[in-house]
């Protein structure tokens, strides 16, 4: 078997920053167990496994430990790569079924919108372990599906943190976003996204937690508007929108790498 696989930078307008995801395009379901060897083989924070079906695309996300239900950047990535790949015409959304339900990404010039189910954080005392895993004490700490959201005082811890990823792995939800106001610009707010039970120390950039800290940061500034940055070593840009129920993401993407699996 040969098949084709695109390696493209998500949450970036230039090539090796932001978030990577490999995409695989395919006529149909594939084998379980390939995917799995396919996005431990990658080693990327996501791989995303697509085939079309009656209105848009069936679309999967694995990272090199397990699959997850919402993924931002390789949604964003396979996006541009239709669009870019001229798979898919440029005036009109691309539809995706995924585990969470139908989501859809637009082109906007060069800017890709993703329209994601909102997911709020609803506060919660700090699980055991948390605080000392992350070394900081927090304002505010949150939950949203299979994560935990730390917001902290000041955007320079964010910026600084350097977490204990054996305590973080050892934790009930697998994922935990630490987040603070953006006190230099021009960004509303910046946050750093940990996943070490997911095979992801740190991810680059990471579109699901905007699903929360999209409702959440809202709140806090009274603005529906927002510009977020994800201040890895890669580091990202992201444009959001609140409306309610659904959170508007949006982001550039570049392609850096295409090829074939031969096995």
């Amino acid at each position: 078997m040969v098949q084709e696989i695109v390696q493209v930078d998500a949450f970036t307008g230039e090539a090796y920053a932001g978030n990577p995801a490999a995409i695989c395009v395919m006529p149909g379901p594939a084998d379980e167990d390939w995917m799995r060897k396919v996005a431990r083989e990658m080693n990327l924070s996501e791989t995303a496994f697509l085939y079309p079906i009656e209105g848009g695309y069936h679309l999967r996300w694995l990272t090199p430990k397990a699959e997850v239900d919402l993924c931002g950047h390789a949604t964003l990535a396979t996006a541009h790569f239709l669009f870019e790949d001229s798979r898919e015409p440029d005036d009109r959304p691309i539809r995706f079924q995924t585990r969470s339900g139908w989501v859809s990404a637009s082109r906007n010039g060069s800017w890709i919108v993703l329209d994601f189910p909102a997911n709020p954080p609803r506060e919660a005392q700090p699980p055991e372990g948390l605080v000392e895993a992350l070394g900081v004490e927090p304002v505010y700490t949150g939950v949203y599906p299979k994560a935990y959201l730390v917001q902290v005082e000041d955007d320079s811890i964010v910026r600084k943190l350097q977490p204990d990823f054996r305590l973080l792995e050892s934790l009930p939800s697998p994922k935990t976003c630490v987040t603070a106001p953006d006190s230099t610009g021009p960004a509303d707010f910046v946050s750093s996204l940990f996943a070490p039970a997911l095979g992801i120390p740190e991810d680059p950039v990471n579109g699901n937690s905007h699903t929360a800290l999209t409702p959440y940061w809202s709140g806090e500034l009274g603005k529906r508007e927002l510009l977020a940055h994800q201040v890895s070593e890669r580091g990202g840009v992201l444009k959001l929108k609140f409306r309610d129920d659904r959170v508007n993401i949006a982001g550039q993407a570049v392609t850096v790498m295409r090829g074939k699996l031969l096995f």
